[in-house]
């Protein structure tokens, strides 16, 4: 029976990913149910472990980043949330009307949708918000509304250390850009998705494809990313490797107290820093069944070499309502030879103005034969 299960759970690891539609579940949680949160206990799965397995959600209108009118708030007032959340509405049913299938391109018409929406929708080849899954509710922690999913006292990425280096998520764009494609974006490249969804640390990315799936089995814990189908692998009750390979995500290793699953990442490779930190980056998170659709998600930052100490931020999964569909990344495989050959044909058009006219060559003068009569 327990072989059965492990084969079961080694195949649910192929299940792919896709583009979802999907909300936060129970994401306006009462007051009473953030009293609960403290004496729920997790079911245990087959293997006696606190079960997170399933499909999770990390949508949410709140930013990884505080906005600064919020300042030192990290929870938001009433009036807000209710601000937030009607907008939030209205911009959904404004995007979900019927559209003129001969109306042609309309940038930036939809008033009441954000600019980023209604530039996308308005495009050739954009998303209207039929496929945009970006949130509809500010996120609750233990039932509390909050401003940002980082919980330092401002809400924003504490100051660096002096010579830290600038503090920018992916180094890529401006000059040389568009030489290779070893220079473009990860997300572009379809290898990683954009925003950190697969981190760690784990953020949603405000557009769409903000979802999860958790397999658990005795050794290994793995998390299939939505976005772009990454796959993390978080082996249980071992040790960082030492041969020097830097993993896309980073080398996670866990273990269990109590109800938490503690999860430790390092060796990051420098294409996916988090704010600039990478080399000697460490991130630990905290996984923790708080209810029967609710996943308390709380990670710490810690990189010596570019910050005076540990920081970081919490936030709650809520349960998918739906199924996981592949997510098969394509764009890569077609936009960049265009891309790279679009900036070959540039480079060649800018020369060709820039090079210097060579004088006409002078045809030598003809002999007579035989001399002049």
């Amino acid at each position: 029976m327990k072989r059965a299960a492990l084969l079961a759970l080694s195949t649910a690891l192929t299940l792919s990913l896709g583009m979802g539609a999907a909300t936060l579940a129970s994401a306006a949680a009462p007051a009473k149910a953030a009293a609960k949160a403290s004496t729920y206990v997790a079911p245990r799965n087959a293997f006696g472990q606190p079960d997170l397995s399933g499909n999770w959600t990390n949508a949410t209108l709140t930013p990884m980043i505080r906005n600064p009118k919020y300042g030192t708030q990290l929870i938001m007032p009433p009036d807000a949330v209710k601000k937030e959340e009607g907008e939030m509405a209205k911009e959904f049913a404004e995007g979900n009307k019927p559209t003129d299938p001969n109306a042609g391109v309309q940038k930036g018409v939809d008033k009441n949708v954000r600019p980023e929406f209604a530039a996308a929708g308005g495009d050739v080849g954009g998303y209207n918000i039929g496929w945009l899954d970006p949130g509809s509710q500010v996120m609750r922690v233990h039932g509390e509304p909050r401003t940002s999913l980082i919980t330092t006292p401002n809400g924003q990425f504490p100051p660096r250390k002096p010579g830290a280096g600038g503090g920018g998520n992916q180094r890529y764009g401006g000059m040389g850009s568009f030489d290779s494609y070893e220079t473009r974006s990860l997300g572009e490249r379809c290898i990683m998705g954009f925003g950190r969804n697969a981190g760690p640390p784990m953020f949603p990315n405000g557009f769409y494809n903000n979802n999860y799936q958790f397999i658990q089995t005795p050794n290994y814990v793995a998390i299939d990313v939505e976005m772009v189908h990454d796959l993390r692998i978080i082996r249980l009750n071992s040790t960082h490797r030492t041969d020097g390979v830097r993993p896309w995500m980073g080398d996670s290793i866990g273990h269990w107290e109590g109800d938490t699953l503690v999860v430790e990442t390092t060796n990051f490779p420098e294409k996916m820093n988090f704010a600039g930190s990478w080399k000697n980056l460490k991130v630990t998170e905290r996984f923790t069944r708080v209810g029967p659709t609710r996943m308390l998600y709380q990670f710490t930052v810690d990189d010596p070499d570019t910050w005076d100490k540990p920081w970081g931020g919490e936030y709650e999964f809520g349960a998918l309502k739906g199924q996981l569909y592949e997510y098969a990344c394509h764009e890569g495989n077609y936009a960049l030879p265009g891309m790279l050959g679009g900036a070959r044909r540039a480079e060649a058009e800018a020369a060709a103005k820039t090079a210097p006219v060579a004088p006409a060559a002078t045809a030598p003068a003809k002999a007579t034969k035989g001399g002049a009569h």
